[in-house]
């Protein structure tokens, strides 16, 4: 039997509320499926790109972030591909972007 779990939509809410709170600043970019859509967390500190996360399963039943798509000096063209790759492939995707200090840190506490 599968354990109730909150959904995509919930969980984005409550990044973009707990990173409004912690002074920082979060955006829905993208909007994916409401129950199970993946999530990627564009990170960015004080508009410095720090690279993209996605929210995956892990092997103890929970989740966890990994970095995801090209490294911030491959620029903002890369990443556009990448991004678009992406959603013609899971239309469902979510895509945040999350501009606090430490934004994997926050991210990962927030959301897995």
């Amino acid at each position: 039997m599968q354990a109730d779990r909150l959904t995509s939509a919930i969980l984005v809410n409550v990044l973009v509320r707990r990173a409004a709170a912690a002074g920082g600043f979060a955006t829905v970019l993208v909007k994916g499926d409401e129950i199970s859509g993946v999530i990627l967390i564009q990170a960015v500190e004080k508009g410095q790109d720090s690279g993209l996360f996605e929210r995956v399963p892990d092997w103890e039943g929970g989740y966890r972030l990994t970095r995801c798509g090209p490294e911030p000096q491959e620029g903002p063209e890369a990443l556009s591909q990448y991004i678009a790759r992406r959603r013609r492939s899971d239309p469902d995707l979510w895509i945040i972007e999350l501009d606090i200090a430490d934004a994997e840190r926050f991210a990962a506490e927030t959301i897995c």
